[in-house]
């Protein structure tokens, strides 16, 4: 499995019908997650540019998508953002690589 962080946005409408009727969106997301095989680890509202936060445990990138997409085709999400997360030891892994892949970045003097 990986881990994902999903950003989302409601629409106006949205934070209006919460605010007139509020619920748990958290547990229609579990519920999603559920049904394609995944996992909500948390679910968190912020302040700023994005109004919350989940952390998603996916088998894959085409899990995390799906999710997200599902989400966002009922129309109350104005924005999402997914991140594919890695794990420390992944980007030890990654950092390897690079450091065995022999780039080096060409530069020229200035003069």
């Amino acid at each position: 499995m990986s881990y994902y962080l999903m950003q989302f946005a409601y629409s106006a409408d949205a934070w209006k019908a919460l605010t007139e009727n509020p619920i748990d969106r958290a547990d229609a997301v579990k519920a999603l997650a559920a049904r394609l095989g995944a996992q909500v680890l948390g679910f968190y509202y912020s302040f700023g540019e994005y109004d919350g936060v989940v952390l998603l445990d996916a088998p894959d990138d085409a899990t995390a998508a799906a999710i997200s997409m599902a989400a966002a085709s009922a129309g109350h999400l104005k924005a999402t953002r997914t991140t594919p997360l890695l794990s420390v030891e992944q980007t030890i892994e990654a950092l390897k690589k690079a450091s065995a892949a022999g780039y080096r970045a060409r530069t020229r003097e200035v003069r």
